[in-house]
């Protein structure tokens, strides 16, 4: 089978193919691109038009057709042209998945404008950062988000006399004391009920001109705006869309499987009904799960905030076909108490990414999801989301990896000197191609610091095996340096979660004295399970070296802090950790 999947993805991609890639000179570097890929966002845009009724959107006991939200995108743009926003100006976003967000993200990116969504967790002096940073004209915002910016909007028109806010949503907040203090226009009164026509037009947008400016979710100093071109969000578009179609055109020499898959496509909906779950203000949310399955005419579903048992309703209420998140949202799921009690037969996919999985995931998946698809993925803001996937009988097959780069993507492993390291042996991993950024937005000290002639040195640690399949080690500041040896908390936590007690672990580094670090578990139990220290610590002594061996291991009956991305905040949980274990000893 292997030479047979290697002459499908050469008529893909191959001259001719639906996914051909040829070489381009990007910004003086030789790339390789996909040829038939749209021009720019644009044109993505206009082309859902064609799936009219179908349904877009869903918020609680809201439903929007694709007519609907091209209405209201086309109402909104008149809404910033009257504002004065042009080509180039940036025009930030920072509220909840709702509906509104889409919209207004749509609406700039089509335009020629730049959308800056924010991270909606940020406090009021964080938000301001992000305005200033970005130069946004115009801010379309929810007023929970108003409300923590009110104290310095003085400040920013005093420092920018144009700014405008325009507000939607108002389930908490006091919306007249807040609209008499802080004068907005209102996003509701701009769109209107968006049925006077209209068209989305099909701008002559240039593939490098910036679409987007996204924050990256680093935990030391000010966060960086990445500034992503048009070109960079629909070579991840393509990306999504070749795998689909090289799974699909292998399952077809699959014949039991091929059958099996048709079979569970005529028991549901015809429409993908898809559960998304992460931030929208995130890559994962926008670029590997908003725009893929818009263009597919696909059904999204918007929650007002991830739980696992309104997940479990959704999926069931609307015959979800696909959810996932980041792994930890799957866990949370998988071990819900009433998990069988919901009907999630519909369920064909899985995905997940952002952060590292066990191999224990992928085998809980297809226990609980028999015909479904386990795919997780490797990306990062910097590379517009989507560099490698590994799906179906490839994650099965090898349950440790992130999957084989995209045809359009080269990845290389680099020593600490920056050569390139053999096969199987670890380092830094570096990664090339037409998702990869040009730089940070006005950071151009950072943007040299982290690209080197087009390629992105990303910090993680990782190899590639002898099939070109990504395997991440480990974050090159999550590494646990204990007496000279490297333990990867990647590995140590996949161990732990062999243990069927566990519903979620993180692994630190605690200073010591003598041996620089030592390793510490820090575990939440699943409801009804009573664990010790010595359990675990035989747990894992059976599967890993003695030196990986946790020498300390702290429970806690509280879910673990994490980032609106899902990534557990290691630094945070390690201080807090280290507090109690020496008072403990104290």
């Amino acid at each position: 089978m292997g030479e047979l999947n290697d002459q499908i993805a050469n008529n893909l991609t191959g001259p001719g193919g639906q996914f051909e890639v040829e070489e381009l000179e990007i910004h003086g570097v030789l790339t390789k691109t996909w040829k038939t890929a749209p021009k720019n966002l644009a044109a993505v845009f206009n082309s859902t038009k064609s799936h009219g009724g179908k349904t877009f959107l869903v918020y609680r006991d809201e439903r929007y057709s694709y007519h609907q939200i091209h209405q209201q995108v086309s109402a909104l743009q008149r809404g910033l042209t009257a504002l004065g926003i042009k080509r180039g100006e940036r025009v930030a976003i920072a509220m909840r998945n709702y509906p509104e967000w889409i919209v207004t993200f749509y609406a700039a990116v089509s335009m020629g404008a730049i959308a800056v969504p924010l991270n909606s967790w940020w406090t009021g002096s964080e938000l301001k950062y992000g305005l200033g940073d970005s130069g946004s004209m115009v801010l379309v915002c929810d007023f929970e988000r108003l409300g923590r910016l009110a104290p310095h909007i003085p400040d920013i028109r005093a420092k920018n006399s144009s700014f405008t806010i325009i507000a939607t949503r108002s389930e908490h907040e006091d919306v007249e004391f807040l609209t008499r203090d802080t004068p907005t226009a209102s996003f509701q009164e701009i769109v209107g009920d968006a049925v006077q026509g209209g068209e989305v037009p099909d701008l002559d947008i240039d593939p490098e001109e910036v679409a987007a400016i996204f924050y990256t979710s680093g935990t030391t100093g000010k966060p960086k705006g990445a500034a992503i071109s048009h070109r960079n969000i629909i070579s991840c578009l393509m990306n999504a869309f070749y795998s689909s179609t090289y799974r699909s055109s292998v399952a077809k020499n699959a014949p039991y499987q091929a059958k099996q898959n048709s079979n569970e496509s005529n028991s549901i909906d015809s429409q993908n009904s898809v559960l998304l779950s992460v931030p929208l203000f995130h890559a994962t949310g926008c670029f590997a799960t908003l725009i893929p399955n818009s263009v597919a005419g696909s059904k999204i579903i918007l929650m007002h905030k991830w739980d696992p048992t309104e997940a479990l309703n959704i999926i069931e209420r609307e015959r979800v076909t696909t959810f996932g998140g980041v792994p930890a949202m799957v866990w949370q799921v998988l071990n819900h108490p009433d998990f069988h009690n919901y009907d999630t037969s519909s369920v064909r996919g899985v995905g997940y990414g952002g952060a590292p999985s066990a191999p224990e995931l992928v085998r809980r998946i297809k226990e609980y999801f028999p015909t479904s698809a386990p795919t997780n993925g490797y990306g990062l803001t910097e590379t517009a989301a989507i560099v490698t996937l590994n799906i179906g009988d490839d994650y099965i097959r090898k349950p440790d990896s992130a999957g084989p780069p995209m045809p359009v993507m080269e990845l290389l492993i680099a020593n600490p000197d920056g050569k390139r390291v053999d096969t199987g042996e670890v380092g830094e991993l570096w990664i090339k191609g037409p998702t990869v950024i040009q730089g940070y937005w006005n950071k151009e000290a950072e943007t040299k610091a982290s690209l080197q002639d087009g390629w992105l040195k990303t910090g993680d640690i990782a190899f590639l095996d002898d099939e070109n399949f990504l395997h991440i080690v480990d974050r090159s500041k999550d590494v646990v340096i204990r007496g000279g040896e490297n333990v990867y908390s990647v590995e140590v936590e996949s161990a732990i979660f062999e243990h069927q007690g566990v519903a979620d672990v993180a692994v630190v580094g605690l200073p010591d004295p003598v041996l620089g670090e030592e390793v510490c578990a820090v575990i939440e139990p699943k409801p009804g399970y009573s664990l010790t220290e010595a359990e675990i610590q035989a747990h894992v002594a059976k599967r890993l070296a003695k030196f990986k061996v946790p020498t300390f291991v702290y429970f806690t009956d509280k879910e673990l802090p994490r980032n609106a991305a899902g990534k557990v905040l290691k630094r945070e949980l390690r201080d807090k950790v280290y507090k109690a274990l020496t008072e403990r000893r104290d």
